[in-house]
């Protein structure tokens, strides 16, 4: 699984798509009610998982490298 959805978000990051994905995700139920409001469904679930698929398709990762 770890190579499925490797931890590739730093957590600010992740707090700050957790808080955005809330935000965009609220469009679809108060304010303009646009079916738009959806895609804050993938910033909540990849801040929540720490993994962002774009990232590991590219190879990229904002996480901090752990001592060893």
């Amino acid at each position: 699984m770890a190579n499925l959805l490797p931890t590739n978000e730093h957590p600010i990051e992740r707090v700050l798509r957790v808080i955005l994905g809330f935000g965009v995700l609220s469009l679809a139920f108060v304010g303009p009610k646009t079916p738009w409001g959806y895609l804050g469904l993938i910033l909540l679930a990849t801040g929540l998982l720490g993994s962002c698929p774009l990232y590991t398709l590219f190879g990229w990762s904002t996480c901090p490298v752990k001592a060893r």
